[in-house]
């Protein structure tokens, strides 16, 4: 099969895929969904942004301490243990956040003490290392965040 034999069928079965599913619910108006509702509407928005970022740049420096880590350097561990439970509730307060969950205020007040203590952590190593100074602000900004919200 060649490329445009593949793209040709792509497209044949995106079409098929699209005329199934009208021919299933023939009746539903899509005109009546509220398509428009997204991050404005969102009480936790903020935060589920906030989280995003702490896990993004938590990601980063839990890398950054394994590799330093495995060559010997134990000044890292405090820092890997607290970015690894950050990561944890945050990745679970992005989903939770996102679906309006009514659990997500309870999970907020975790998550912040969770940055807490990874902004603390970090914080230790922040001027020598980039990805802990990131880490860091990205906590303290999510702890905030998480604060505004926390149950």
């Amino acid at each position: 099969m060649n490329r445009r034999q593949f793209i040709s069928g792509s497209a044949a079965v995106s079409l098929a895929v699209a005329a199934a599913v009208a021919q299933a619910h023939p009746g539903h108006d899509h005109g009546a969904h509220d398509h428009q509702h997204g991050a404005a509407a969102n009480p936790y928005e903020a935060a589920r942004k906030a989280a995003g970022h702490c896990v993004s740049a938590g990601q980063a420096c839990l890398a950054h301490c394994i590799d330093l880590l495995s060559r010997g350097d134990t000044s890292m561990k405090d820092c890997a243990a607290a970015a690894n439970q950050m990561l944890a509730l945050c990745g679970a307060l992005q989903n939770l956040a996102a679906q309006r969950s009514p659990l997500t205020p309870a999970l907020a007040k975790v998550c912040a003490e969770a940055c807490k203590q990874c902004a603390a952590a970090c914080k230790k190593h922040a001027a020598h290392h980039a990805e802990c100074k990131a880490c860091y602000e990205s906590c303290t900004n999510c702890a905030r965040e998480c604060e505004k919200i926390a149950a």
